[in-house]
């Protein structure tokens, strides 16, 4: 072949590997060019579909294009996951994750996705702890007040949960595991009937998270024993942490946070982070967020993903110990 053919076919070349070189940096720098899926896990009208109308608000902002929340609730969260790991990792759709996410390998024997494979961790949202209360007409004013009933008594206390697998459930059930007690589960399809069923008396203890509580505590509808988190809640000073309360390690905290299909570019990934945090952290969102007794995050990747592991690993423990499955 002619040398002059041969050069003009290794310039053609490396001109075609420079423009795909450029491509997708070139992408990234034009994403988003039209709205964005936002599919959440749960219903609208709680507490964590208002967190994320909030941040959808200020992200539509900050990425020029509307961010449109897909409320998909069902199956402890696993219809959403679902769906967002079959999408095209283009950015177009993303995932409103909550703690859900992170139990359901440990109690579902057959799912459709791997939640650490499928999905790369962007940055968390929100979270609030979960408070361990009372009845009132319950005769306890402590933890160590209820775990020796429940001990003297075994199975002869309820309590309610949002759904078996849900955090509200898999809290109870690591109190169980650390104290040796029993108490009857009571599923219920939600948090809200949950919490009525606690209200009314017919469950006589619950784990119901803090923005929702803390009212109630006040006004002594329920009584508060103690909070499942590290530090004690701002909104209920005086009710102790679980550790506090001599339950070690007794940590359940619902939290959400923005995660892709895996399979999204790095470059895209990038563009969600950097709006995202810009937009968790805006004044007015901050400001918004803690009024629905959330604390905002916006932490980076690398810190998201190290919580989401743990918290996988955290109630693979939970659930092999208490022996808790779904399906």
């Amino acid at each position: 072949m002619d040398r002059s053919v041969v050069l003009s076919i290794a310039l053609v070349g490396a001109t075609i590997g420079g423009v795909f070189a450029v491509a997708a940096p070139a992408a990234a720098q034009e994403f988003p060019t039209r709205s964005i899926r936002m599919v959440l896990p749960f219903p609208a009208g709680g507490g964590s579909d208002l967190v994320a109308r909030i941040i959808a608000q200020k992200y539509s902002q900050q990425l020029g294009q509307q961010v449109i929340v897909d409320n998909r609730a069902g199956a402890s969260g696993n219809i959403a996951a679902d769906i967002v790991s079959k999408a095209p990792g283009d950015g177009y759709t993303i995932f409103f994750a909550n703690s859900s996410i992170s139990i359901s390998p440990a109690i579902y024997k057959k799912l459709s996705f791997d939640p650490v494979k499928d999905f790369s961790a962007i940055s968390m949202a929100s979270s609030y702890p979960f408070v361990l209360v009372a009845h009132p007409a319950l005769p306890v004013k402590s933890v160590k007040e209820l775990v020796t009933l429940a001990r003297g008594k075994p199975n002869t206390l309820d309590y309610s949960s949002a759904g078996t697998g849900t955090m509200s459930h898999m809290a109870m059930e690591m109190l169980r595991v650390k104290t040796g007690t029993r108490i009857t589960h009571l599923p219920y399809k939600g948090a809200a009937p949950a919490t009525v069923a606690l209200l009314t008396g017919e469950a006589q203890v619950a784990f119901v998270v803090m923005p929702v509580a803390a009212p109630h505590i006040a006004s002594n509808r329920l009584r508060g024993l103690g909070v499942a988190d590290k530090v004690r809640s701002a909104v209920a000073p005086n009710v102790p942490t679980m550790i506090e309360a001599g339950v070690p390690d007794h940590v359940a905290v619902q939290w959400n946070g923005l995660l892709v299909p895996s399979k999204t570019p790095q470059a895209i990934q990038d563009k969600l982070y950097k709006e995202w945090v810009a937009a968790v952290k805006a004044p007015e969102v901050v400001q918004r967020i803690r009024a629905e007794g959330a604390e905002p995050s916006g932490n980076t990747p690398a810190e998201f993903s190290a919580f989401f592991r743990a918290e996988a690993a955290k109630w693979a423990d939970v659930a092999k110990q208490s022996g808790t499955t779904v399906d």
